[in-house]
């Protein structure tokens, strides 16, 4: 497959690497490595599929453009719009051209997230109480003024990670997911998010950039044991913990297991990527609720959001 880079910040470096030889040619508008400034510049004949690392206000434009010629995508996430008909008709556009159009959510190809997930779908551990998910770094000073400090700031970086694997993990559910706290510490955009679903499971996702060490952690309570992950292999290593619960009451039996770096997931999602291109067709409900999620979530919060 003939690949276009859309994007050299540090994000579409990553996927020129892992793409390796499949990528034919790069764009950016500043970086003087790139062939192309402007992907309207490259010839629509020498590529099958790009992939868009850029900021998040481009992304629809250019997904448009590229599926009306059917060319695949993947988009780095998440692919936002305020008006969720946007996507609708990306997806209405995607099936007439039969282009695949993926948005990259990578921490599902963690090896202990996808072996949390397993155990769950196994029932060995009972039916999910409770869940938590946490996501933060110390990048406050690094984003701000950057196009990470606009629109929706952590809650779409970090925290749209956090929703998406909220899903993935917990089955089909969708949940409707309330804010309990958007806050603006350092920030023009959020830089600390709390958000909450009430149903069955309780999941409880936070995230921030005011987080000194970068931190990573899932737990799940559930009727028969627990599960606990910390760390993502990008930081070196992820440790996946399993207590069986003990009745009527005591120390649980515990299975600890250590996943040392490097990381597996972009590789992974590549692959995953490469897949779909060859059976398709492309589904955007994940887009469509994530999207739908983080607007009524500021839209009900009355935040105004920064320009």
């Amino acid at each position: 497959m003939r690949v276009l880079q859309v994007g050299l910040g540090n994000q579409g470096c990553k996927r020129c690497d892992v793409a390796g030889k499949d990528i034919i040619a790069r764009v950016d508008p500043i970086n003087a490595e790139a062939e192309y400034k402007s992907l309207y510049e490259v010839p629509v004949a020498s590529f099958d599929a790009a992939i868009l690392s850029i900021p998040d206000t481009l992304k629809l434009g250019l997904a448009e453009y590229l599926i009306s010629k059917g060319k695949h995508v993947l988009v780095e996430k998440p692919l936002l719009a305020r008006d969720g008909r946007q996507i609708a008709e990306l997806a209405k556009l995607a099936r007439s051209t039969g282009a695949v159009c993926y948005t990259a959510y990578n921490h599902r190809f963690e090896p202990n997230i996808k072996a949390l997930k397993s155990l769950l779908d196994s029932g060995e551990i009972g039916p999910v109480y409770v869940a938590r998910l946490f996501y933060g770094n110390g990048t406050a000073k690094n984003v701000k003024f950057s196009w990470r400090d606009e629109g929706f700031g952590v809650l779409s970086d970090l925290g749209s990670h956090l929703i998406d694997l909220s899903a993935f993990l917990f089955g089909s559910v969708h949940p409707k997911f309330v804010a309990w706290s958007l806050k603006r510490f350092e920030n023009r955009a959020f830089d600390y998010i709390l958000l909450g679903y009430s149903g069955f499971p309780l999941i409880q996702v936070e995230a921030t950039y005011l987080s000194w060490r970068n931190t990573f952690a899932v737990d799940v309570l559930c009727e028969l044991g627990s599960a606990h992950v910390r760390g993502l292999c990008k930081w070196g290593s992820s440790t996946f913990v399993v207590r069986r619960r003990v009745f009527p009451s005591g120390t649980p039996h515990e299975i600890v297991k250590t996943v040392d770096g490097p990381d597996p997931t972009w590789a992974e999602e590549y692959q995953h990527f490469e897949k779909l291109c060859t059976s398709g067709p492309s589904s955007f409900e994940n887009d469509l609720w994530i999207n739908s999620t983080l607007n009524d979530i500021v839209e009900a919060s009355g935040d105004k959001l920064p320009s």
